[in-house]
Formats: C-alpha cells, structure tokens, sequence
C-alpha cells in the first residue's frame, strides 16, 4: 500500500476520533489519524499530574502574563499553568465573535478527551421525540432503540460507573460499581425524594472513571487530577483507552501535527477520495487518500473542514446542499443554581478526592409538569466541608488561626443548573471572509445566543435549586446567576445535523453525508437536539455504530 493511501482516515483524535480509529483499525481496516496538534504519550507525557501544588512554580493558579495571552481561556477555570499547554493557542488559532461566544479547544492527541468533565449520561427515548412532537427543527433520524446497544457496547470498554436508578428520563447503563454518595448528600436526596413526592431525584454521577481494574487501566485511585492526564488510566481518553487498542491491531498511522485543509471531492463519482492536510510545523501540503473518512475534529472543526470542501460544486462547502451546514449552533446554558450550609454533620468527613458528585436528572415538562417553556434541565453539584483556604474572620492571625484552619470548616452543598439550548436555524458558524489563521486558514465567525425559551428556563433553573436545598433543610440557601456566553457549557453541538430528509439536514441516520455517502461525521456537529445531558457518551455510541456500518458498506462494495 503506497505511503499516502489508506481503506479509511479518521480526522481529529478525541473522544469520536478515538473511537472510530478503535474500530475501524479492530475491524481490519488500514487507518490514518490526523491531528492537528502535538503528540501527547500515555503516563509519559502528564508532567504535572504527580506534583504536588508547592512543587508547581505559581502552585497552578493562572498568573498575569497567561491573562493577556489568553483573553479566551481567562473567561472562566481552564486557565491555569498546570495543563496550559493542552488548550489551543488562541493567537495561532483565532475565532471572530458575531455575538459573545468562548470557545475551549484542545489541540493535541486525544483533544479533550484528556479535559473533559467525564458525566457521561444516555439520552432517552423523550429527548430523541421532542423535536417532532414540538415541531421543532427536524426529527432525530433514530430513536433509542437504534442506539441502546451501542450505548452498552461503548460503556463496556470506555468504564463508566455508576449506580442503576430506574429512571426513564436517565437510562441505566452498563455500569462498574459507583462511587458513594457522602453523608450529606444521601440525606439530602433522602429529603429531596420525600418532599417532591419522588418526582426528583438525587443521584450519584455517572462519570468515565472505573472503579475496578479495566483492560490494563486501574481503577480511579481518588486524586482528582483528571485535567492533568492520569498515569493509571483511571478515567477514559483516547491515550488510555481507544489509541491503545488501535495501536495493538497494527493496522493504526497516528500522524500529529496534520491540519486538514478540506475533503479531496470526485464529482464523477460523488465521492471524498481524500483530504488535503498543512504539516502545522512546515507548513508543507500533502494528500492522502482513503476509502472512506471520519469527520471527528469537534464539531465546528469538522464543519469547517466541510465548508471549505467541493466548493467548485457547492459555494457553501460539502454538505451545504440543504442550506443547513453551519446552522443550529447548540450547547448547554448554565452557571446558576444555588447552594447552603448543612448543620448537624461537623463529626463526619469522606475518604479522598472523588472526581465526580451528585446529579439531579430532567423533572421539568415531563410526568405532567408544563411549564411556559419547553424541554428541560439538570443539576450537577456535590456537598463537602471548606479546608485549610476558608476565610476565618474571627480569628485573623498567629496561632490561633492556624488551630481553626488546622480543623475542616462547615459542611455547605451546591448544585449547579444544565439546560436545553434548543436548534435555532438563526444560531450559525461561517467562514470568515477576513481573518484567518496562522496557517493562512480561514477562521470562524461565531454568531449565536440564547433566546426566549432558555431565558425563562434559566428562571426556573435558579429557583428550583434553592427550593430543593430549602426542602431538604439547608440553611442560608443563596442562589446565584453568574451569567452565560455561548460556549461556556463546553458541549458544542449541532452545524451538521442528521435527519431524515437531505433537503434539511447535512448526515442521515448514519453519520453519512447526503452529498458523500463515504464521509462520516460523528462528533457533536451531528446532533439533532442537545438534550439536557451531557453529550459524549452519545458521541462515543454514534462513532461505534457508524464505523459498524461503514466497514459493512465497505465490503458490501457501497463505498
């Protein structure tokens, strides 16, 4: 096989990209894995993730050179000098904002799957319905049905664990045994289930940590450092888990430091033959072609590749023919809730740092509730006692402000809202006319916000809280609305959505492009609906089932 020539290339190397290297490599296939950014080894590349904070020279806190060179990152928690490295240079890789937009992006192997927060959650059999019975957007292509065993398949080898609660709303999935609920948060959920009359319900959350050993990885040992990279693969990343497995099939290229420009289109045989990649280090062109390609750059990565693909066919890019390529920007709207102070517990504590905490599924619009807005919300939070970095006004200096801080502070608890952005054609990504890249790409103008229906929700997201912590008998309750820009959520979602008509949406009901039957993209540029949870456990089941039909195509000559 000539060194430029692959049965399939996978663009982008995090969470989707990961998977359908897996699989596709397991299923025979000879692949090429393009990343844009440097290569990031297993254990050997986490610098920070055995330090302890003295040992870091600002003890990981951001400081004011990083503030002026990251006017992006400095929006919010990711910036700081313990894993600065793993986000996108953001004057090599600029955005233009249309409207407030902060955009979190990691250039490296394995992307965000390093960074992410690791809730993984299924989407249910409501969240697959709404659109078509709220006429809203278009209709998901599938249904529950059609992902569940995928769903399964991905959570066996990614390690999810977690608790089976029952829960229409939130599926059981194939879970290793969950991490507990503390003292505080079980009473809670206990008060929480008795006042509203079992309708809410309090849960331990479901993250992409393993609490027993996995296919080589050990279990989570309770540091939480995940952000860091985790030398004992107690959560899932491509480094940990997928790229491993491809590796062992002999079957993977990993080339870093490949910026795919655009798809290489064959109109004769309505096909990608290929793409077009810039060596981000030489700035050198070259081609590579495949059978078949993999879209899983993150979801505006992938949309942009796609806009600036076939543009001698289509002016708007590949898979722009239904007018919907780069429309219906989505993500989850949050930063508020509530939180208070829990009396009575001053002689309990918990063992280690546990890297996930509580979650509160969707109860609003549902089981007879109607609100004046549609879908819905959860909550993430957790209950703890202050440390040693607690301010102790009454006692401000020498050795008895060291005795106060040398004891755990009050117990308090705090739940933060997640809500539904729904599909608004209007909220859209394009190619920026003027500014481009340091690679002499064209960026992206952002051009997106929240509407009338998440504003009133965000209402109710903020009262509902301090009603659920009041119910459970927390005092001084506060609640709190830090404010949203687009983005924040870190879930971007939609711009390439599947559906079932190609007249109104880019993929059909398996990641394929109407326009390219051999292209697939199955990131979050694929969603039809955000849903309320968090995406990537549905990311991680759509890859699977993609690259399960794509290598069925494949030898069934349809590719």
């Amino acid at each position: 096989m000539a060194d430029n020539s692959y049965d399939a290339i996978v663009v982008g190397s995090g969470i989707s990209g990961g998977w359908a290297a897996k699989e596709l490599t397991e299923k025979g296939l000879k692949v090429l894995l393009l990343e844009r950014g440097q290569n990031v080894e297993h254990v050997k590349d986490y610098k920070n993730a055995t330090q302890a904070p003295w040992e870091i020279p600002h003890r990981g806190r951001r400081t004011v050179e990083m503030t002026e060179n990251h006017p992006n990152l400095r929006r919010d928690y990711v910036l700081n000098e313990q894993n600065l490295d793993w986000w996108a240079q953001e004057s090599d890789s600029p955005y233009v904002e249309k409207k407030p937009f902060t955009w979190f992006r990691g250039y490296q192997v394995g992307g965000r799957s390093l960074l992410w927060g690791r809730q993984s959650y299924r989407l249910a059999d409501i969240d697959f319905e709404a659109n078509l019975k709220e006429g809203i957007a278009v209709d998901w292509p599938i249904r529950y049905k059609d992902i569940a065993p995928w769903y399964s398949y991905v959570e066996k080898f990614a390690g999810i664990s977690g608790n089976k609660d029952g829960l229409a709303i939130l599926p059981d999935g194939e879970f290793q045994p969950p991490m507990p609920l503390n003292c505080v948060e079980k009473d809670v959920a206990e008060r929480v289930k008795k006042a509203f009359d079992n309708k809410r319900h309090i849960i331990i959350g479901r993250p992409a940590n393993i609490t027993q050993p996995l296919e080589g990885r050990v279990q989570c040992q309770y540091r939480n450092k995940c952000w860091l990279g985790c030398p004992f693969g107690g959560y899932f990343s491509t480094q940990s888990s997928t790229l491993p497995a491809a590796m062992k099939t002999g079957n993977l290229t990993l080339r870093p430091w490949s910026i795919v420009n655009k798809l290489i289109y064959d109109k004769d045989s309505k096909k990608a033959t290929g793409v077009e990649v810039v060596d981000a280090e030489t700035n050198k062109t070259y081609e590579f072609n495949a059978k078949i390609i993999f879209l899983c750059a993150s979801a505006f990565n992938s949309t942009a590749i796609l806009m600036r693909s076939a543009t001698d066919v289509w002016p708007e890019g590949l898979g722009s023919s239904s007018g919907e390529l780069g429309h219906n920007v989505m993500d989850h709207h949050f930063r508020l809730g509530a939180n208070g102070i829990a009396e009575g517990y001053e002689d309990k504590y918990y063992f280690g740092r546990r890297p996930t905490g509580i979650y509160i599924p969707r109860f609003r619009n549902i089981d007879g509730d109607k609100r004046d807005y549609v879908r819905g919300f959860g909550y993430q939070g957790a209950a703890s006692r202050s440390g040693w970095s607690r301010n102790v006004a009454e006692v401000n200096f020498g050795a008895p402000l060291k005795e106060a801080l040398s004891e755990p502070g009050p117990w308090s608890m705090g739940i933060t809202a997640f809500g539904e952005i729904l599909p608004y054609h209007e909220n859209t990504i394009k190619l920026s006319k003027d500014v481009k890249d340091k690679w002499g790409l064209s960026v992206l103008e952002m051009n997106a916000e929240i509407k009338e229906n998440e504003k009133k929700m965000r209402v109710d997201m903020m009262n509902d809280a301090a009603e659920m912590l009041e119910a459970a008998g927390l005092k001084n309750v506060n609640t709190y609305d830090a404010g949203y820009t687009f983005g924040q959520g870190i879930h971007e979602m939609g711009t390439a959505r599947m559906g079932r008509d190609p007249k109104t949406s880019v993929l059909n009901g398996n990641n394929q492009v109407w326009d390219a039957k051999n292209v697939f993209v199955t990131d979050g540029a694929c969603m039809t609906s955000a849903a309320a949870q968090n995406p990537s456990l549905t990311y991680m089941a759509l890859t699977a089932r993609a690259a399960d039909f794509a290598v069925s195509e494949l030898k069934k000559g349809n590719l």
